[in-house]
């Protein structure tokens, strides 16, 4: 009798987290909070410097499709995600398609010495004070914002992407472009 009172409360407690939790992973991105809360806004652009000390701005970038992708070397997920981004780079690169690595509160020798260490090839920026974070309310690290040719933020992820989630984001702002 007791094994069944204990097998009627753990069917009984998934039954409950499903009834809780599938309507949870079904439901569209909420749009307050999070870096999608701002898509459909124009993108703000600070002016930073790059791993190299050069200044770099993301209005460079009008015409192009940026995905930016901020991170940090202390942040597994982010070195799991950085070769992915390469590829990103390599397989949309040609079609007016940019990613930029922007690093949060990192030195740029720091930034630098890490994406050179997995052969990453696109732009690295030095967002010392970590103002993408902030304005893109960064839940965590990774975050990556995909911003249309125009300057305005189509989709935002906080969270390892895989490849094909990234290809999925880029082939949306192609095809809106």
């Amino acid at each position: 009798m007791h094994r069944f009172l204990l097998w009627a409360a753990v069917v009984a407690a998934v039954v409950v987290v499903a009834f809780v939790a599938v309507p949870y992973f079904l439901a569209p991105p909420s749009a307050g909070g999070g870096p999608g809360g701002i898509a459909g806004q124009t993108a703000p652009v600070f002016n930073l410097r790059d791993d190299l000390g050069r200044p770099v701005s993301l209005d460079r970038y009008r015409g192009s499709i940026v995905v930016m992708n901020l991170w940090a070397s202390w942040c597994p997920p982010c070195r799991a995600e950085m070769p992915d981004l390469q590829r990103l780079v390599e397989a949309y690169g040609g079609r007016g398609v940019s990613v930029i690595g922007v690093n949060e509160g990192e030195s740029p020798a720091r930034a630098h010495a890490f994406a050179g260490a997995l052969g990453i090839r696109f732009p690295i920026w030095i967002d010392a004070s970590q103002q993408y974070g902030r304005v893109y309310a960064a839940l965590g690290l990774p975050t990556t914002v995909v911003v249309n040719r125009r300057g305005v933020v189509m989709r935002g992820f906080d969270g390892v992407l895989t490849l094909d989630q990234m290809r999925a984001a880029v082939r949306a702002a192609l095809a809106a472009s």
